[in-house]
This record gives C-alpha cells, sequence and structure tokens, in this order.
C-alpha cells in the first residue's frame, strides 16, 4: 500500500509541476524588450529638430523679479510678503504669480496680462516692452514654480518629480524615476499631458532612435507618464496566481489522501 501512494503522489506531482515549468520558459524575456535605441549605429550623427519649449497653462505658479540699475525703482513691480507674527522683524519673501482659469496673472502697475500659451522668453519680452515706460533697462528672471512629472507602473521608483530648468526630456524623467523596471515595456509608453483641462494622449516607442523626434520626447509641466509591463511580466504575475493555486490544490490532495489511506 506504502508503495502504491508513492506512484500516486510521484504521477500527481509530476502533472502538477510540469505545467508550471512550461509557464516558467514561455515568460522568459529578450533583449529585444530590454534595450533602448537598438536601430543606431556607431558614430552615427542626429539632428534633432524637436525643439520643445514650456508653455504657460492655467494654475502654474510663475516666479517673476524684475531688477534694474536702481534697486529702489524696481520695488513697485515686484510682489513680496513678510512670513512671520505680527510685529516682528522678517525678511520679505518672493510671492509667485498664479496663472488664473482666464490664462492671466495681476502684475503689479502694469494690471492683468495674458500669460497662457506664451514661453519664458515670449513673456519676458512682453514684459520689458511695457516695462519701458516706467524703468530703464530692466532685467526680468521668470522661472515656472510648479514644473513637475509623474512617473508610474513599471518603474524603479514611481512618483512626481520637481523639475529644476525650463525643460526635461522623458529619459531625464525616468532616470528620476530610477530607470524603468527590467520587465517594463520600452516601446509603448503612454505620455498623458493637460491644456487647460484637455487631455492629450501620446506613445512613444525608445526602442527606436526614431523617439528623439516624438512630440513627447520633452514633457510639459504636470504631465504622466506611464510605463506598462511587458508580456513576461504579465506571464509571471499569472504563473505566480497558477503556481500558488497548483501548490495550495497539491497540499490539499496530499492531505486528503493521507487521511483517507490512515482510515483504511
Amino acid at each position: 500500500m506504502f508503495y502504491s501512494f508513492q506512484r500516486r503522489l510521484k504521477s500527481t506531482l509530476v502533472y502538477a509541476v510540469l505545467p508550471i515549468l512550461i509557464l516558467t520558459f514561455f515568460s522568459c524575456g529578450s533583449k529585444k524588450d530590454v534595450v533602448y535605441f537598438q536601430d543606431a549605429t556607431n558614430f552615427e550623427t542626429l539632428v534633432s529638430q524637436n525643439n520643445s519649449q514650456t508653455k504657460f497653462k492655467i494654475d502654474d505658479e510663475i516666479s517673476i523679479i524684475v531688477s534694474t540699475l536702481n534697486p529702489e525703482a524696481s520695488v513697485p513691480f515686484n510682489l513680496y510678503r513678510r512670513i512671520g507674527e505680527s510685529g516682528s522683524e522678517t525678511e520679505p519673501s518672493q510671492v509667485s504669480y498664479l496663472v488664473d482659469e482666464r490664462g492671466e496673472i495681476d502684475f503689479p502697475v502694469l494690471g492683468k496680462i495674458k500669460v497662457v500659451g506664451l514661453t519664458p522668453d515670449e513673456l519676458r519680452s512682453l514684459l520689458q516692452r511695457r516695462l519701458s515706460s516706467y524703468l530703464k533697462d530692466p532685467i526680468i528672471n521668470i522661472r515656472l514654480r510648479n514644473f513637475t512629472v509623474t512617473v508610474l507602473g513599471a518603474v524603479n521608483r514611481p512618483g512626481t518629480y520637481p523639475v529644476v530648468g525650463e525643460q526635461v526630456s522623458i529619459l531625464e524623467a525616468l532616470g528620476l524615476a530610477g530607470d524603468l523596471a527590467l520587465k517594463g515595456r520600452r516601446d509603448n509608453i503612454l505620455v498623458i499631458s493637460d491644456f487647460n483641462g484637455a487631455k492629450v494622449y501620446n506613445r512613444i516607442d525608445l526602442t527606436s532612435k526614431k523617439a528623439m523626434e516624438s512630440p513627447v520626447f520633452y514633457l510639459n509641466q504636470n504631465d504622466v507618464v506611464y510605463v506598462e509591463p511587458n508580456k513576461s511580466a504579465i506571464v509571471e504575475s499569472v504563473t505566480d496566481r497558477r503556481v500558488s493555486l497548483y501548490f495550495s490544490l497539491i497540499s490539499l490532495a496530499i492531505t486528503s489522501y493521507l487521511i483517507i489511506e490512515t482510515r483504511r
């Protein structure tokens, strides 16, 4: 009876483990799944015409500092606030301008200025023209304060990251997130952009050098980058669930068989 039990147990294990091994074999990835820019050759020179510039949107926070050779003359054109308890001496803090739902900012002396859709350089030129009546050779420093990108999905450190500067590429954003996970799909990355309430969806293939010509190679403020898992990761996930189920069934079958045999 013991030897009969052994034969039945071995047969059960073979039929249970074989599907697991087959699924594991077919879940293996390939080099084509993980290599960037696979069609780029040695010493190849590509001249990119993809010159993306940051443009201001509704709800952006813009820092604008106006200065001249005469500091007192530029004071009325800068917004400051004091942070501290009432009556205490504190250093003034620069105030950012919020782009309202009409796409405007309320600038000191000049009043409402339409900024939505303008680049920092365009806004700088506009302010220089408007301020020329009040100031001589004004120097205007403009910075977008809320430039962030969000990277989700099959990356090593998903999250929202602040961007220093006026431009960030999708490669730099993925670098902030610790690069794609080994099982992240590189040929179909989704970029979700928001243009004043309208969502725009684009996909980019980072396995090809043509990715540098994509309209989303350079990201806009508040863009969301989503990396979906590749087939290997999906199969592995299914395999893990099936392995767990198989072992539960095997354990249940062995336990039931032992109970039946001991009662005979």
